[in-house]
């Protein structure tokens, strides 16, 4: 392809050659050559319920003919938000949930900071406003995400970023003590992954959410989990908070929330969180978003939901680890790669050096299988949770050709 006006995100803005994807169905899709790919990441972590269903469609199509958008600031609401939401907060591991919609990830982590240095502010404590993050960690591309984010790359060459935000190592609690010492008084919140995505799919130490959980508690603090890639049954329950048995105050999501068919996320707050928010009936929340509520998207968000129950999609996730785990595991004790990393429907493969992951992603390509490579040595996993055997099965039969092929290259 020549340049085009479309800017490609996460790309070099100099790129001219991409794959032109007209097509999906399940868990591939196909390019405007006719050829076939197992989308191995479920595009961006998101499609749970996989590509073309119809359901969502035609649930898109009957909202739009009757309500296509409304905004809901103020005094204005719609069936589909208001049914969305109590779904959400039904299946919620924090009691007398609440939802705030906004229309992206990155949305949803700039609410959740924003709320919890509001829910100090509110508390007469604005001082209480340093957030508390890991390094290692992905929270979407505004100011406040880009601060948080524990990816050194990603957060240089936009000038000054969100003021007291300190980072911690990924997996070190002693570190994140000694911050809630060194700001006593001071921490509005702890953010973090329940399962560390994008940096290369890191679940948790044994007990590291639990001690979170614990020195927010001591200090007051509000945890806050960025479920986008952990959320909506990608590890075989809706939250990752469930799957660790650890209880936030706050829970940003997206990405599997429509499986990717329409823009949707939000936050979660809970119970505690609420009471400071209503306490004073003459105080306005000054958040939003054009489309908060969007009726259409909730429609599709709504459709997603009962497919992923009615499948049996969170069950499903599990045994898709079962299957892709032990595989992937092989290909480690064969050594074509250094180490896996991952649970239930997300996986990862850290790669021996001289092995780049735009490498292994170039090779898989031409056989028809999608992966996700992160730099600087890691290849991810994250199918559709509809995904057949056969399919898994091919996505580990072309990462072990595409390992083995570079090795004999290197040799």
């Amino acid at each position: 392809m020549a340049k085009t006006a479309f800017l490609h995100p996460f790309a070099r803005p100099a790129a001219d050659e991409f794959v032109n994807i007209v097509r999906g169905e399940g868990a591939a899709v196909w390019d405007d050559d006719g050829n076939r790919y197992v989308d191995a990441m479920a595009s961006l972590w998101y499609c749970q319920v996989g590509h073309g269903r119809l359901e969502i469609a035609e649930a898109v199509a009957a909202q739009m003919g009757a309500l296509e958008a409304f905004h809901t600031f103020e005094m204005f609401t719609n069936d589909p938000a208001e049914r969305l939401c109590a779904a959400l907060a039904e299946r919620s591991p924090m009691p007398d949930t609440r939802v705030f919609l906004t229309d992206s990830g990155s949305g949803a982590v700039e609410t959740a900071l924003k709320l919890s240095r509001l829910y100090w502010a509110w508390q007469d404590q604005p001082e209480r406003r340093v957030v508390i993050a890991r390094q290692r960690a992905y929270h979407g591309v505004g100011y406040g995400g880009t601060t948080a984010q524990g990816l050194p790359a990603n957060r240089e060459g936009w000038g000054e970023l969100l003021a007291d935000v300190v980072h911690v190592e990924a997996d070190d609690l002693a570190q994140v003590k000694e911050l809630f010492a060194a700001y006593e008084g001071r921490v509005a919140a702890v953010i973090t992954e329940p399962l560390q995505g994008a940096a290369g799919v890191y679940p948790p130490q044994p007990g590291y959410l639990e001690g979170l959980r614990a020195l927010c508690d001591e200090h007051g603090a509000l945890l806050i989990f960025d479920e986008v890639v952990s959320g909506f049954g990608r590890l075989g329950h809706w939250w990752g908070a469930q799957r660790y048995q650890v209880t936030p105050d706050l829970m940003c999501f997206a990405k599997g929330a429509t499986s990717g068919y329409l823009p949707l996320g939000g936050v979660l707050t809970s119970e505690k969180v609420n009471a400071v928010l209503e306490a004073d009936d003459t105080r306005m929340l000054r958040h939003g978003f054009t489309y908060s509520g969007h009726p259409t998207v909730c429609a599709a968000a709504l459709a997603n939901l009962a497919i992923i129950e009615d499948e049996g999609l969170l069950e499903r996730a599990v045994r898709i680890g079962d299957r892709l785990g032990p595989a992937l595991g092989a290909l480690v004790d064969e050594g074509l790669a250094c180490e896996l990393r991952g649970t239930d429907g997300v996986w990862a493969l850290g790669l021996g050096d001289g092995v780049t992951p735009a490498a292994v992603r170039d090779h898989m390509l031409a056989a028809g299988v999608i992966p996700r490579p992160i730099p600087a040595s890691t290849v991810a996993f994250c199918p559709p949770l509809v995904i057949g055997d056969d399919d898994l099965d091919l996505i580990v039969d072309t990462t072990r050709k595409a390992l083995a092929d570079l090795a004999e290259a290197q040799a």
